[in-house]
């Protein structure tokens, strides 16, 4: 465990804590650790650094304190995390980080004009723009890509068909609640996978992978089809 910090002496220009974040996003503090914790592997496989757990202490009524685990995250860490909340907690966090920076603003210039996010309907296009910006980032590699009813649509015959014909053929396989190329064919320029994101009825954000085939692997599709 890192070292303790008092809650108010911690500097909250630079940090927000797991426990603000679950403050902000009206979430369960035990349950925003653990998503940290989940994705702790990509961020340290990317940047080579672990987040930094720490404890605050906090004030409690009998005039006496109590410390409480939790992640201190820069902003960008921060909102690499709450790529797995809804569009409005996510929002808000951002929100968090412009009201701050613009504060920073108006201590150097403080005549300056400034407009703060107030409205929900801002907050959803903030969240809106957010989702976009990780979806084509997430999506890169697969721009360009056919989809499986692409390539049935030109074949004239449907996705249950080629999909059954490519299982058949060895060429893929299905589990998970999805097909995956076997691993002759991984890493072939054949197919790629394709993000999609959707939210369940109680804001969690979910994703779903599936196969899209590049233009050598559309080919390669129609050539095992009309070979049967």
């Amino acid at each position: 465990m890192n070292e303790i910090i008092a809650r108010e002496a911690l500097d909250n220009t630079k940090y927000i804590t797991s426990i603000e974040i679950a403050e902000l996003t009206g979430k369960m503090h035990k349950h925003v650790m653990e998503a940290i914790r989940k994705m702790e592997p990509a961020w340290e496989s990317e940047r080579g650094t672990n987040f930094r757990l720490s404890q605050i202490r906090e004030k409690i009524s009998n005039n006496g304190y109590k410390f409480r685990p939790c992640y201190l995250l820069t902003k960008t860490e921060s909102l690499f995390i709450a790529t797995k909340f809804n569009d409005v907690a996510r929002a808000r966090l951002v929100i968090r980080w412009e009201n701050l920076e613009t504060a920073q603003l108006s201590l150097h210039a403080p005549r300056q004009e400034t407009k703060l996010l107030v409205t929900e309907r801002e907050i959803l296009r903030k969240g809106d723009e957010i989702r976009r910006v990780e979806i084509e980032r997430e999506n890169a590699p697969a721009d360009g890509c056919f989809t499986m009813s692409e390539i049935a649509k030109d074949l004239d015959t449907t996705v249950k068909e080629l999909n059954k014909l490519l299982v058949k053929e060895g060429v893929q396989y299905y589990n998970g609640g999805r097909y995956k190329l076997n691993e002759d064919y991984q890493n072939s320029g054949l197919a790629q996978e394709r993000s999609f994101h959707y939210y369940t009825l109680d804001g969690e954000k979910k994703e779903r992978l599936y196969l899209v085939w590049t233009h050598e692997g559309a080919e390669f599709v129609k050539e095992i089809f009309c070979r049967q």
